[in-house]
């Protein structure tokens, strides 16, 4: 524990600027971190194998992370909240932070390997809508996540709140582009269904009525949905039957909705 009295320490700079989003995207992917929030978050983060880089925290919640953070000889600062707000830039209510290492991701290939149900987020923005994703996926039971190249990074810290910290459970890694997906997952025997508007879509039901073996979902970006590049790698496109005049959901609910529909047969948890 190193009680702090100002941000001098080097090893802060982990923590500064957290509510610039733009600043933290072109940080910590290149630097390899990510920051964990709330005891809740940082234990599911550390129970899946994660490593943590140093915390920052009230005194009063380093009880609840003592016996979590045991196998780690690490920096566990200790701030008064006025101190933690000046470093951060905003009042830290869930208890802790962690700066934690930011593991390597695996192949498409490898994540696939045993994997029949994949959700595919293309060029989504909102790092809400990718943490609520990841929840639905933990909770509806698909396989694995996969991220285009420009869609917002599900370490984020919003991104991780969000979801309840089943970013760390539920497998997942970045795409190529859409020339290089397409023969990558086809090679890999998955069928692609956009979920979109369009005259020659089925509806959700049809799909889930007969599924294919292994399933990709793409879902779309909140303002414009899919590309044209996304259309044109789908094999089918698919739309949620709705009422009263409505045509769509928010990109989160669409999601839960299909992945419910197309829900496997009930096993063990195999998420990582």
């Amino acid at each position: 524990m190193v009680h702090l009295s100002d941000l001098s320490d080097p090893l802060l700079a982990d923590y500064t600027g957290l509510t610039d989003v733009a600043l933290r995207s072109s940080r910590e992917e290149s630097e390899g971190l990510y920051i964990a929030e709330s005891a809740k978050v940082i234990g599911r983060a550390i129970a899946a194998g994660h490593v943590p880089r140093s915390l920052v925290m009230e005194e009063k919640w380093y009880a609840g992370l003592e016996t979590v953070l045991e196998p780690f000889d690490v920096p566990v600062f200790i701030a008064p909240p006025a101190l933690v707000e000046e470093l951060t830039g905003f009042r830290v209510h869930r208890g802790a932070l962690a700066s934690m290492h930011r593991p390597t991701l695996p192949s498409v290939a490898e994540l696939l390997a045993d994997a029949r149900r994949v959700v595919v987020l293309e060029d989504i923005v909102d790092h809400t809508n990718v943490g609520a994703i990841f929840r639905s996926v933990a909770g509806l039971g698909a396989d694995a996540v996969l991220i285009s190249p420009r869609c917002a990074d599900p370490l984020y810290r919003r991104s991780v709140r969000v979801s309840m910290g089943t970013v760390f459970q539920v497998p997942w890694t970045r795409l190529p582009d859409w020339d290089d997906a397409v023969p990558l997952l086809h090679d890999l025997g998955f069928h692609l269904s956009a979920l979109a508007l369009a005259d020659d879509a089925i509806d959700l039901d049809t799909l889930a009525a007969d599924p294919p073996e292994r399933l990709a979902l793409i879902f779309g970006s909140e303002g414009d949905g899919l590309s044209r590049a996304a259309l044109d790698a789908a094999d089918s496109v698919v739309t949620i039957p709705m009422l009263h005049g409505v045509d769509s959901l928010n990109v989160a609910s669409a999601s839960a909705v299909a992945l419910y529909a197309l829900r496997l047969p009930r096993h063990s948890d195999t998420l990582a």
